[in-house]
């Protein structure tokens, strides 16, 4: 059986809801394990967020496969000494507190690191631990909005609108997962460990992209433009006799093809659509001429005939489309997870694709505590009486 591309990294996983959790997601599916501590009696705060599968949380679940489940009272000294014993095995510690919570339990980089020099220790919060906001609290939402993206997202002339996936845990939660294998990466070169301080709000601003470029140049703050493209044309979505239709034509070549698609070769020698930069000065009306066309016919009717000009081009589906397309399908990425009682969740396959070391295991996420015993025992040495003990004082 082929190896996993993570299958030696040891993770200790003290993050909740989903930035933290979506991070040990990548780590897992790519073969670490993942050893999630949680609250004794409630465990991750996602646990109780709905919808639910009966009485298992779906949103839990689609996060937390392929991981461990460990109850640890991480504000109880006799907790906080547990884990210093557990460090000692980890080659990675994820945690998603708010700044200062972790040094308050002495479970801070400086004390963990002496017990283990090579510990890669890594922190993400909302707004990172320096700066004049490092203690603020932060959603999703909130860094959506202070980092831009929501000033540049909807309708032209419309409200400030938040992309409806929640790309700042998301892509936070990416990030963090690229920061941690390169220090991997470092560590194995030199068996020193390191922290790693990476901020959601940091993130929205990486993701900015030509907006930053755009307001450099004009000095003027870019806003919404609906779904297209504020420096290529046409580059947008077009109503047609029954749905939408995506385009994305990015130099004259494919603008011909274009034309002579839709049977309107006319505007090929307009002038005012001659080049890119003529057509994205001009989009209003260049839009104006093509949605004529397009609405006389099908979405499937302009894909066939597109897709056999070679121009780019798709539809605008919606989730349950996405479960059933057959390109998705055959690449794995719809599967069955299965979640006990003779359940199963359908949840996204795992996206990265590799020839030597595949990673297809999908396992059940955890229920609450349910490694505790085995893992301390692994990692700790307690004994079932200590155990016994421990839980009688909700520690574990």
């Amino acid at each position: 059986m082929s190896k996993l591309p993570l299958e030696k990294v040891k993770v200790l996983d003290l993050t909740r809801v989903l930035v933290g959790p979506f991070c040990s997601l990548q780590l897992a599916d790519l073969g670490a394990e993942v050893i999630k501590i949680e609250a004794p009696g409630g465990g991750d705060e996602s646990r109780s967020f709905g919808p639910f599968m009966g009485e298992r949380s779906a949103y839990f679940l689609s996060l937390n496969r392929n991981k461990k489940s460990v109850t640890l009272n991480l504000k109880s000294s006799e907790g906080q000494e547990i884990l210093k014993k557990m460090i000692r095995g980890f080659d990675v510690l994820v945690e998603n507190f708010r700044p200062g919570t972790m040094e308050k339990w002495d479970l801070g980089y400086e004390t963990l690191s002496k017990i283990n020099p090579g510990l890669i220790y890594t922190s993400v919060s909302g707004f990172g631990a320096t700066g004049p906001d490092c203690h603020k609290p932060a959603y999703d939402i909130v860094v959506q909005g202070r980092g831009g993206v929501m000033s540049i997202t909807g309708q032209e002339g419309g409200e400030p609108t938040r992309v409806g996936a929640s790309i700042g845990d998301l892509t936070a939660g990416l990030f963090t997962t690229v920061a941690i294998l390169s220090a991997l990466y470092h560590a194995r070169n030199t068996g020193k460990g390191q922290k790693i301080d990476i901020s959601m709000l940091d993130c929205q601003v990486a993701l900015l992209e030509n907006a930053i470029a755009r307001y450099a140049v004009s000095g003027e703050a870019p806003g919404p433009l609906g779904n297209r493209h504020p420096s290529i044309t046409p580059f947008n979505s077009f109503k047609t006799k029954d749905g939408y239709i995506i385009i994305a034509v990015g130099n004259n070549r494919l603008w011909a093809r274009l034309c002579q698609a839709l049977e309107v070769q006319c505007l090929i020698e307009d002038s005012r659509f001659s080049d890119n930069e003529k057509r994205t000065v001009n989009y209003r009306q260049l839009e104006t001429a093509l949605e004529g066309s397009f609405i006389r016919q099908t979405s499937a009717f302009w894909l066939e005939r597109l897709e056999r000009e070679e121009i780019p081009c798709g539809l605008i589906q919606n989730i349950g489309q996405v479960l059933r397309d057959p390109q998705v399908l055959s690449r794995g990425m719809v599967r069955e997870m299965d979640i006990g009682g003779e359940q199963t969740l359908i949840t996204a396959g795992i996206p990265y694709k590799f020839s030597d070391t595949p990673c297809e295991r999908i396992n059940a996420p955890p229920l609450l505590g349910e490694h505790t015993a085995p893992v301390l025992r692994d990692y700790t040495g307690l004994s079932d009486k200590e155990m016994a003990e421990l839980r009688r004082k909700k520690v574990i």
